[in-house]
Order: structure tokens, then C-alpha cells, then sequence
């Protein structure tokens, strides 16, 4: 199994912040442990300090941090645009839908209501707490994309110089690509665990050189080092909350698609 998923995918957003920050310590720690031996092995006045090595290392962690946060900021994006273009296509298909005879418009209106009230189901879900749950809605809406485009088919073929039942037919077939889509940028599409994996192996070299350098020096002190760990951890904690579609504090807002189950609910009234 991946790193993500051993890790960064099913571990509470708190325990990752707790266990980076140790990470960093321990780095730090050993480092300087590391540090203090090789001076006092170095009485002489040898040299046994490493500032370049460590601005090096620090640099090079900079940017893999400012890498993993933008391929995290990206997916984020992403959703959210999905988001957008869900509702603006479920709202084409519903209107759409009164062109169509009178029986298959109220039956097609019907599904569409009940995709979305399963859509605004399942955002409000925890889907990594209830997996089960979270298989059955995708499956649920699976089935009502097979009863729409069962029910155009035969009307598609009736009328194939039809440009209104086109025009449907369009849009209800954006509307299943959209779900594809959504379903795999929210549930797929991750930092992949080498990333992850050669992140923290970055992190612990970085800081391990950091406690070293500390240690040749005989300076720092245990202060400076817990706050360096709060915030490199606090990094590590914002890009982890970000890759996350439906954990923690950043979640894209489902206010388009819940204003829009309210408006077809009034409107079936």
C-alpha cells in the first residue's frame, strides 16, 4: 500500500501535525547529538561546521514544500471548478428537460432532483469514515445517469434531426462526464506518496543538519527548535488539509449545489 494511504490518506489531520512535529525534533535532536560528538572528536580545531550544506538543504526543502503545496492548491482548484460545472449542467438538463414530451419531462425533472439531493448527500458525508456509504450514493447516481439515458435513446432516435432533443442529449451527456471526472479528482487524483515520502526524507536531512549545526556551534536552544518544528509541522498540516476533499477546515463550499436542490425543490412544488 502507498505511503498516502498508510499515512497522509486514513491518519486524523491532528495526529499528522503531532507526528511531523516529532519528526522534526528527533531530526533536530540526533542532528545535534551528531553535532556536540563532532566537536568535541574535533579538539584540535578541525572544522565541523556545515552552514553552507545546511542554507543548501533549508533552500532545497523551501522549494519541495512550495511544489507539494501547489500540486495540493491545483487539486483544490480543480474540485471547485467541477463543482461549478456540475450545477450549471444539472440546471441546462433540468430546462432543457420541458422540451420534452410531457411524461418524460416530469419522470427526467424527477431524477434530476433526486441526483442532486444524493450529490448534497454525499458532500455532507465524512466518505473516509463511511466508505460503504460513500460507494453507495456513486452507485445510486450511477443508476439515475442509466434511467436518463435510457429514457432519451428511444426519443433520440425518433427525432435524430431533432436540434432541441440534440441540445438535451448534450448536455445530459455532460453531465455524466462530469461526474466521472468528479469522482476521480476527489477520490484518485492525490500527491503521489514518492512525493510525500521525499518530503519528510528531505525533512529529516534538512533539520538533522540543522541540529548539527547547532550542536558543532554549541548554540540554539530548545525553544527555537519546538518553534521551527510548529511551523514547518503547521506547512505540512495546510498542504495535508488541502489534498483532502472532504476532511479538516479547507473544503470546497457546496452552497452552489445546495442553492440549486432548494430552487428545484420549489419549483416541484
Amino acid at each position: 500500500m502507498e505511503l498516502y494511504d498508510l499515512f497522509f490518506r486514513s491518519t486524523p489531520l491532528w495526529l499528522v501535525f503531532v507526528l511531523t512535529v516529532l519528526i522534526v525534533l528527533l531530526s533536530v535532536y540526533i542532528g545535534y547529538r551528531l553535532g556536540k560528538f563532532m566537536r568535541y572528536k574535533n579538539k584540535d580545531g578541525g572544522e565541523v561546521y556545515a552552514g553552507s550544506v545546511v542554507a543548501a538543504s533549508l533552500g532545497l526543502l523551501a522549494f519541495m514544500l512550495a511544489f507539494t503545496f501547489s500540486i495540493a492548491a491545483n487539486r483544490f482548484s480543480d474540485r471547485k471548478q467541477l463543482l461549478l460545472d456540475e450545477v450549471n449542467s444539472i440546471g441546462t438538463t433540468y430546462l432543457r428537460a420541458d422540451f420534452l414530451p410531457d411524461t418524460l419531462a416530469d419522470e427526467t425533472k424527477k431524477l434530476l432532483r433526486e441526483y442532486v439531493d444524493l450529490r448534497v448527500s454525499l458532500a455532507e458525508m465524512d466518505m473516509w469514515k463511511k466508505p460503504e456509504k460513500m460507494r453507495e450514493l456513486i452507485n445510486r447516481s450511477g443508476s439515475i445517469h442509466s434511467k436518463l439515458w435510457a429514457q432519451i435513446v428511444p426519443v433520440g432516435i425518433q427525432n435524430p434531426d431533432s436540434e432541441i432533443i440534440g441540445l438535451f442529449i448534450s448536455s445530459l451527456n455532460e453531465l455524466i462526464d462530469l461526474q466521472t471526472e468528479r469522482i476521480v479528482v476527489a477520490l484518485q487524483y492525490h500527491i503521489p506518496g514518492t512525493i510525500w515520502g521525499a518530503l519528510y526524507l528531505l525533512s529529516i536531512l534538512a533539520f538533522g543538519l540543522v541540529g548539527y549545526e547547532l550542536g558543532a556551534a554549541q548554540s540554539g536552544s530548545v525553544l527555537v527548535s519546538v518553534i521551527m518544528a510548529i511551523t514547518f509541522s503547521t506547512v505540512i498540516l495546510l498542504i495535508t488539509d488541502l489534498d483532502r476533499p472532504n476532511q479538516g477546515q479547507i473544503v470546497v463550499s457546496q452552497e452552489p449545489m445546495i442553492q440549486l436542490q432548494q430552487k428545484l425543490n420549489i419549483e416541484a412544488q
